[in-house]
């Protein structure tokens, strides 16, 4: 089968579309014939050799995919051949603790399809089947692939960790990414009020677009900080929604209001900020982190995009065999929404 991967850590000419074997299913497992796959941050993370990375060359990139499933390993029940499905990307053991009690997330073996095993730009990939759902009926292949990773952090986020309430306000940092924008797309679902930041003013004319209320330019700005509280009354925004790290984290400090939360997924601009605890306590300020997120998230994320024909925002959809152009396009910011990938099976 044809498949993207790396044979070294590196730069983006590391990245290869080649022939490598069929994948099997093993007992517990499910081979699908990948439809599409979605491009994520992570896959630049794992190209580069994030944190010493122990992969086993040649490596499949890829989280996120969407397709039809073509061989069942021992003991599966919960899918059929044929069936039209959709990928939780996070894998777990499945008898700690935390599995028992549906927080797979927090598993002491919690890994990611792409990082801990072969991923998913490739025509078939094997994952465990307790990870495949099936696919909402109203999307496309390409959409169900956009939406795992990105949608699921983002319910995770506001719904699990941070408890949004209808009526609060989220300011939301980086609008373009697909975290941020499924978090602009459920926190509106949910009710909240937005505020969406970006560099571009292209960006935030698109978030409004989509229903955002507020945008705000950090680059032309004075004062980021001083405009949240102008647009809520001086109150402070209720939840600072993350995906940006060190660049940002100062502001989610002053931005919320007292009690407020921060909740934080991750670090595209660095993973080291200096935090003012003075403002954590005195401020009675809740922190938060949040990783991909649980089955029981990823059901109740898909049972909410079935129920309102909600579609993730894709940027552009390319083939397999475009795979580094495409991770180029999202090295370089150049995307708004998901960037994703198709094969021909």
């Amino acid at each position: 089968m044809k498949a993207a991967v790396i044979r070294k850590h590196g730069g983006l000419d590391c990245v290869l579309v080649e022939e490598i074997a069929d994948p099997q299913a093993a007992p517990g497992e499910a081979v699908i014939n990948v439809r599409a796959a979605a491009l994520n941050h992570l896959d630049i993370w794992v190209r580069n050799g994030g944190r010493g990375l122990p992969l086993t060359f040649p490596h499949v990139l890829g989280s996120d995919a969407a397709g039809v499933v073509a061989q069942l390993g021992d003991g599966v029940k919960n899918v059929s051949v044929g069936d039209e499905v959709m990928l939780n990307p996070g894998l777990s053991c499945g008898y700690c603790e935390y599995c028992n009690r549906g927080e797979q997330s927090e598993c002491p073996s919690f890994g990611i399809v792409g990082l801990s095993r072969p991923g998913t730009f490739a025509e078939k990939v094997a994952v465990p089947a307790s990870n495949l759902f099936p696919k909402p009926q109203h999307i496309t292949f390409e959409e169900a692939a956009a939406l795992p990773l990105a949608h699921v952090t983002a319910w995770r986020m506001l719904v699990t960790r941070a408890r949004l309430q209808p009526g609060e306000t989220v300011l939301i940092h980086g609008i373009g990414g697909g975290v941020a924008l499924a978090g602009l797309q459920f926190a509106r679902l949910l009710g909240a009020s937005t505020i969406i930041t970006s560099s571009s003013d292209e960006k935030l004319a698109r978030a409004r677009a989509l229903g955002a209320d507020h945008t705000l330019n950090y680059r032309t700005e004075p004062d980021l900080v001083s405009r949240v509280r102008e647009i809520t009354g001086g109150r402070g925004a209720d939840i600072a929604f993350d995906t940006v790290g060190a660049a940002t984290w100062p502001a989610n400090l002053s931005a919320v209001r007292r009690g407020g939360r921060i909740v934080l997924c991750g670090v595209t601009t660095g993973a080291v900020a200096e935090t003012q605890l003075q403002k954590v306590y005195w401020n009675q300020l809740t922190i938060l982190g949040s990783t991909l997120g649980s089955h029981d998230d990823f059901r109740q994320m898909l049972l909410a995009v079935a129920q309102t024909k909600l579609k993730p925002v894709i940027d552009s959809v390319h083939p397999l065999e475009q795979a580094r152009n495409a991770i180029a396009r999202m090295e370089n910011a150049e995307q708004f929404g998901k960037i994703v990938l198709t094969t021909t099976r």
